[in-house]
């Protein structure tokens, strides 16, 4: 009597389920603009055994950049170590007093809400997984690696070391570009 590998066939079948995913170029946005009344599978994620209780006095850690003297090396180190800390702990942080605008940041904001709320089809021309874009839009950037997908579709815009033309951004976001 032989065994059956049902391994591969599941591991198949979840790689398919990615794949028509993405061939989508809808992204989770596409998801829910079509109507979803349930979560698809690949969205699920096992119960993590190792998982803290969740706890309210955890604060995401501020990073205040008031004090910085670039000429002050002491005070440079500090806010150097509060970043590597923040990073190593929480993997992400929040920075006040960079100096920003907060008419950027809201156009900043406004900008990713207006690229997000356009029609399907028109983000589906931006779709993309080549690395080498300055634009690159899509939905779970580790879609073939990660155990379950995120909830998310992600934009980035690189500009450096190579600066984009302005054609390489979206109609919507490049006044937002202008701006920097």
């Amino acid at each position: 009597m032989g065994t059956t590998n049902t391994t591969k066939p599941n591991l198949d079948s979840v790689l398919n389920e990615r794949k028509a995913f993405d061939e989508t170029k809808a992204g989770v946005k596409g998801l829910v603009d079509g109507g979803l009344k349930k979560i698809p599978t690949l969205f699920h994620h096992r119960p993590d055994k190792y998982e803290l209780a969740y706890n309210t006095s955890h604060v995401i850690p501020v990073i205040d950049l008031v004090d910085i003297d670039h000429k002050n090396l002491s005070i440079h180190q500090k806010i150097v170590d509060k970043v590597k800390e923040a990073c190593e702990t929480w993997f992400f942080f929040q920075v006040v007093n960079h100096g920003i605008p907060l008419s950027v940041l809201e156009e900043l904001k406004d900008g990713v809400k207006r690229f997000y709320e356009q029609d399907t089809e028109v983000k589906k021309d931006l779709y993309t997984r080549d690395r080498h874009k300055s634009f690159i839009y899509n939905s779970n950037f580790d879609i073939y690696s990660s155990p379950a997908l995120n909830w998310r579709d992600t934009f980035t815009c690189y500009l450096a070391p190579d600066t984009p033309k302005p054609e390489d951004i979206p109609v919507l976001c490049r006044y937002v570009y202008a701006s920097l």
